[in-house]
């Protein structure tokens, strides 16, 4: 499927403010599983663009404007082929849980295997993770055992959580957004030596007006797979990766900081077109 994503941020300040230093995380990736045809980023007021990859391998842009300013737009045009990513059967059993000791070893597992700013590993999480999985021995079939079980302990509840909210204050009250969704299977997994990473993106229906929040987890053998515990799905086509991470910290969309009031709306747009 070729889509087109609209992106749009804009921040409105009550009075003028200055010196603000920003960067944007909004360039969808280019992998095996997507190809980002076309990106356009546009920031007003206007601004020198500079960007840089980070150590997740997610394009970052850059800029500061020091001048006083009364809001700050950013917007970004993308045109992005994906394709259906490879899939594992709900039956498949492809590694067994004892193999989990050899991918801790691994680089590319390593920070996927920690608690993060958002994500704890303690005893509370464990236990849910250990009674989520009774029985199980096989990687595939514990990570989606733990999707169902978070999929149905949590509910769906738009705006009762905010982009600093921790797991522990997701478990306690049962509800969250997306992202609060992947903090919490974040944990369960990695309280099971599961490694699972954070992913930012889109997920390309008629209702989207933000962006999404998945999991990969890492499947020794077959490599990282995408799940969705907000809607208890494998990623397929519709999902657009932009950036990966430990969690939301290291993939939030904008984020920087500037000197005048703190008295601001935002405001974010998202139109996602399928591309005939």
């Amino acid at each position: 499927m070729k889509w087109e994503i609209k992106h749009s941020t804009r921040y409105a300040y009550a009075s003028p403010v200055k010196e603000s230093f920003n960067e944007v995380r909004l360039q969808p990736m280019t992998n095996e599983h997507q190809q980002v045809e076309n990106f356009l980023l546009k920031v007003m007021p206007p601004v020198r663009l500079r960007h840089y990859t980070d150590f997740f391998a997610n394009v970052v842009h850059h800029f500061e404007i020091p001048e006083p300013h009364e809001f700050l737009a950013v917007e970004c045009h993308s045109i992005v082929t994906a394709k259906v990513p490879p899939s594992l059967s709900a039956e498949a059993t492809p590694a067994p849980l004892s193999t989990l000791a050899s991918a801790a070893g691994l680089e590319r597992c390593f920070d996927f295997l920690q608690s993060s700013r958002f994500v704890e590993l303690d005893p509370q999480i464990w236990r849910l993770a250990v009674d989520a999985t009774m029985g199980l021995t096989d990687v595939w079939q514990a990570s989606l055992a733990l999707m169902r079980f978070l999929h149905q302990h949590l509910i769906y509840t738009p705006n009762s959580t905010g982009v600093h909210t921790h797991m522990r204050e997701v478990l306690e009250q049962r509800r969250g957004v997306c992202q609060d969704y992947a903090h919490v299977m974040l944990g369960l997994c990695r309280s099971l030596k599961i490694p699972a990473l954070y992913v930012s993106g889109y997920l390309a229906t008629e209702t989207a007006s933000a962006t999404h929040a998945w999991v990969e987890v890492y499947i020794p053998g077959i490599g990282w797979r995408g799940l969705d515990p907000t809607h208890n799905r494998q990623t397929d086509d519709t999902y657009i990766k932009i950036a990966v991470g430990r969690d939301y910290s290291d993939v939030s969309p904008v984020t920087g900081h500037y000197k005048g009031t703190m008295d601001r709306k935002m405001e974010v747009a998202v139109k996602i077109t399928p591309v005939v």
